[in-house]
């Protein structure tokens, strides 16, 4: 017998999901036949056979959590030769380093609970996790009163989700880039007055981005803490925040500063639809050099956003209103386009920040 491994993703995650397998016991494949499906943190990604064969056990079940490394099919004697298929594997580009973002959080230290046995063992009946309990007691000590408390909250909240999929990596993501990045917001509003009727805001801002980062090409970078480094990037490959039923998604729009508004639009309505199928290759989630949130288009004004590293900067738009401005001297009602702008103080300086936020503004003041 010979075993098919799940192979390195090319995500950088130590583990994925089944979705549903493709074959059964018994069954002959051949070399790239697709085996099964898992779920990675961002995309739906079909495993393929490393080799033609009958397959003699398979291991897992939809649901299952599987280790990168762990058996996933077992091949009986005489399955043809390995072609070492290996899934989402990229093409050789210049990457800058091994990146926090691409490896998986370690969690946090738990607390020291400071409880007697007798409350330990009301939190074992009440079955309770004591990490969960908020302590009130004299030093910090865990009381039964704490437990009863949070008992009744769990039983009210319902049953425990874990978290799967996108929302998993989510989670490790932002913890790993929250505890990294020294992240400072400075935020503006823009007068869009001017623009034509049915503007599309998404590559208005895009385009804008764009024309920020060339006149300070210090947000457009990549930094590496461990090593001390900084690369300033010269492509801009923009990551677009998607709202998912699943969890947020964050495909990246390549070249934007050399791709005129029709293309532009063209290639983000083709992610969007890539996302709510979650089938984005692995590829295009990967590379962005700076990020754009458009979270006005469902509410909020301005935000204090989290960049993810390498990256060193995230670009969020906020709910566009009409307020009464001074327009030309006169009091007048103008539709106006909030903007934050969170950057990596380690890395990215407040002038350098004001710099790239005053070219955002007055590009996206113009009347295209």
């Amino acid at each position: 017998m010979r075993q098919f491994n799940l192979p390195d993703l090319g995500e950088g995650l130590e583990e994925a999901e089944i979705v549903g397998w493709h074959v059964n016991e018994g069954d002959h494949v051949v070399v790239d036949q697709p085996l099964l499906s898992v779920e990675t943190d961002k995309a739906v990604v079909e495993v393929p056979s490393p080799q033609s064969g009958r397959v003699a056990r398979l291991f897992g079940a939809k649901g299952d959590l599987v280790k990168v490394g762990a058996p996933l099919v077992e091949f009986a004697e005489g399955a043809e030769r390995d072609t070492g298929t290996v899934v989402g594997e990229l093409e050789p580009r210049e990457e800058p380093l091994s990146t926090p973002q691409a490896r998986a959080a370690e969690p946090a230290p738990a607390r020291t609970l400071q409880v007697v046995p007798a409350i330990r063992a009301l939190a074992r009946k009440l079955d309770v996790d004591l990490n969960l309990v908020q302590a009130t007691g004299p030093g910090g000590t865990i009381t039964g009163a704490d437990v009863e408390r949070a008992a009744k909250s769990l039983a009210e909240a319902g049953p425990a989700e874990p978290l799967r999929g996108m929302r998993r990596a989510m989670a490790q993501r932002m913890a790993t880039a929250h505890a990294e990045v020294a992240r400072t917001t400075v935020s503006d509003d823009v007068d869009i007055g001017d623009w034509r009727e049915r503007e599309d805001v998404t590559i208005r801002l895009v385009r804008a981005i764009a024309t920020a980062c060339k006149a300070e090409p210090s947000l457009n970078a990549w930094y590496n803490s461990q090593a001390g480094e900084r690369r300033l990037i010269k492509r801009i490959d923009i990551g677009i925040a998607v709202d998912t039923e699943g969890g947020l998604i964050v495909p990246v729009l390549r070249n934007v500063g050399e791709r005129d508004a029709r293309d532009l639009r063209a290639g983000l309505d083709r992610m969007r639809a890539d996302a709510a199928a979650r089938s984005i290759p692995p590829e295009e989630l990967r590379g962005a050099t700076i990020t754009l949130s458009n979270f006005g288009m469902i509410g909020g004004r301005f935000a204090n956003l989290v960049v993810v590293p390498p990256q060193v900067a995230i670009v969020g738009a906020g709910r566009i209103e009409e307020r009464v401005m001074v327009h030309q001297g006169r009091a007048a009602v103008r539709r106006v386009l909030p903007l934050s702008l969170t950057f990596d103080h380690r890395v990215v300086t407040g002038g350098e920040a004001a710099r790239f936020l005053v070219a955002l503004r007055s590009d996206l003041a113009r009347r295209a």
